[in-house]
């Protein structure tokens, strides 16, 4: 089991990650200044459920590896440090996205939004390589079950994704009409998230192996 101050720091790592550019957030946002915050709230709805189709596998699965091949986690350490560098790399370079600059999309009936949010999220490979690069530096396997403490740190990253997409959704049309008047502000957004995410990539390459 892992301590309430290992699951905060972990909550608090995923909260800065979940303000990060990606397809959910573009998508919720763009969904919710083209039909209102429910078609917004439906669509991050569908987001959450593709979620916990990728916690599964990648707990499935780095149980399965960890307890098969103990060096692994050194292949997995190097892999997630290249990996978040790789996405540092993608806030700040020249004609970065920032995530309220929003697509336009047709307006879609609430079956087809909550579709496309869980396959929005399910295809998204950075959920993917999120969990298998970033979960293990968490995992402590002499303390039980990896896969229960795997399903500890999905919950905290779950529930700080829904509460950053929400405060989005809510305040998308606001926040936007800020945000778009200054692109001063819009290259400080992605400055600080891609010095975040290169921060979290030399904690992770300067992980131990357990």
């Amino acid at each position: 089991m892992l301590s309430f101050t290992e699951i905060a720091l972990f909550a608090f790592a995923s909260l800065l990650l979940a303000l990060t550019p990606g397809p959910n957030m573009i998508y919720c946002v763009s969904r919710t200044l083209v039909q209102g915050r429910r078609a917004g709230l439906i669509s991050l709805g569908g987001v959450l459920l593709a979620f916990l189709v990728h916690l599964f596998a990648a707990a499935l699965g780095l149980t399965a590896l960890l307890l098969a091949v103990p060096l692994a986690f050194d292949a997995i350490r190097i892999a997630g440090a290249a990996y978040l560098l790789w996405l540092a790399w993608q806030a700040v370079k020249p004609g970065g996205t920032a995530p309220f600059e929003a697509r336009a999309l047709p307006a879609d009936p609430p079956g087809k939004l909550f579709r496309m949010g869980f396959l929005t999220n399910l295809l998204n490979p950075k959920v993917a390589m999120f969990y298998l690069s970033f979960f293990p530096q968490f995992l402590h396997p002499e303390r039980g079950s990896v896969l229960l403490q795997s399903m500890q740190l999905g919950i905290a990253q779950m529930t700080a994704s829904a509460l950053v997409n929400t405060v989005m959704i809510v305040g998308a049309a606001g926040i936007t009409a800020v945000l778009s008047q200054s692109a001063g502000w819009l290259r400080a957004q992605r400055y600080v998230m891609g010095s975040v995410l290169a921060a979290l990539a030399v904690r992770v390459a300067l992980t131990e192996r357990k």
